[in-house]
């Protein structure tokens, strides 16, 4: 269990919920492991097969306190709420800031930030364990691009001048990441982005790296009452969960893209975990699928420091921290949305 924001969220897939006069009580076969006042409580949101008990679920619903459920993957389920639904509140003001281009804009500027100062310590990280087997001048000078482009990111107020400098700070992190690749060069590289269907081994993993953590990101946001089908970088389109998008764009190179890394670099995965269809296209064969989502899950279960919290809490918490703080940010507990900064 972790107690973060004035929410609980239950990690071991094992334990049962249930009230106990003010309290919900964490049980393990039969046995009370822990219990939390319900009055300290915004939400509980649990990664547990077994589930919550009726009583708690009444209580949490008159009570206003958030209470959803997950499977032990991170696979949004359901949320219980009451006759009067707090969340309608919610997503009025989501909806109402979403069609606002300056009131958006303030918010995508925050992620888009995030997105362009974890890009850059990808690449100084490179730099700093490998830089005698790289160029490290290259490294160093698309560090830069984008270090000059936060100042102005953050004082943007025109959505699509924003989406410019995104696309510069883009052009300079993708044109290092070839030289990222330190294992089987033969096998995998970084020549452009191909998707739909990926066109080389490397974007093949990077797609379904993006792919795992917009899951994870919509989850986490229809766990806080968000809907994730209306953002404020990425516009509404039938079929897409836009403010999921925005919300992993700081999470893609210090999560996804460092694990794509990672397995590649580590020799996790080979080229023979991959298959080439018809047309060009390359995609993970079943056995290279199971072993990418094995080390996904393990990578959800480290342990970091979350840098705006000053709290430890595992990877796969990270995006659902993210759609708290947002939350509190639509609800005017905080000036501004802060943005995940990986160092």
């Amino acid at each position: 269990m972790r107690h973060l924001l004035n929410t609980l969220f239950v990690t071991s897939e094992d334990i049962y919920l249930s009230l106990d006069g003010e309290n919900v009580v964490a049980n393990r076969d039969k046995q009370a492991l822990a219990r939390y006042p319900l009055h300290t409580l915004s939400g509980i949101l649990s990664f547990a097969y077994p589930g919550a008990s009726p009583a708690l679920m009444g209580a949490c619903a008159e009570r206003g306190i958030s209470l959803a459920f997950c499977t032990p993957r991170g696979r949004f389920l359901a949320r219980v709420s009451g006759e009067n639904n707090g969340n309608v509140l919610l997503r009025r003001t989501q909806y109402r800031l979403a069609d606002d281009p300056h009131a958006s804009c303030r918010i995508a500027r925050c992620m888009l930030f995030g997105k362009l100062y974890n890009a850059r310590w990808s690449i100084e990280r490179t730099r700093r364990d490998h830089g005698m087997r790289l160029d490290a001048q290259k490294l160093s000078d698309a560090a830069q691009t984008i270090q000059k482009l936060l100042p102005a990111v953050l004082e943007e107020t025109s959505p699509d001048r924003l989406r410019g400098l995104e696309g510069v700070g883009a052009s300079a992190y993708f044109g290092v990441i070839d030289d990222m690749i330190l294992a089987n060069k033969d096998a995998f590289f970084f020549r452009g982005r191909s998707r739909r269907p990926p066109m080389d081994a490397f974007n093949a993993l990077l797609s379904f790296a993006y792919s795992l953590l917009a899951h994870d990101c919509a989850a986490a946001l229809e766990s806080v009452g968000l809907d994730a089908y209306v953002g404020f970088l990425h516009r509404d389109r039938p079929g897409r969960p836009s403010l999921a998008l925005d919300l992993m764009e700081e999470l893609r190179a210090c999560y996804a893209d460092r694990f794509v890394l990672t397995l590649i670099n580590n020799r996790i995965i080979r080229p023979a975990d991959f298959t080439r269809r018809a047309g060009g296209g390359v995609l993970l064969s079943d056995a290279g699928r199971k072993t990418f989502l094995t080390h996904w899950q393990e990578r959800k279960k480290d342990v970091i420091t979350h840098p705006y919290l000053d709290e430890k809490l595992p990877w796969g918490l990270v995006p659902y921290a993210q759609a708290l703080l947002l939350v509190r940010h639509l609800r005017g507990d905080l000036d501004d949305y802060p943005c995940f900064l990986w160092k």
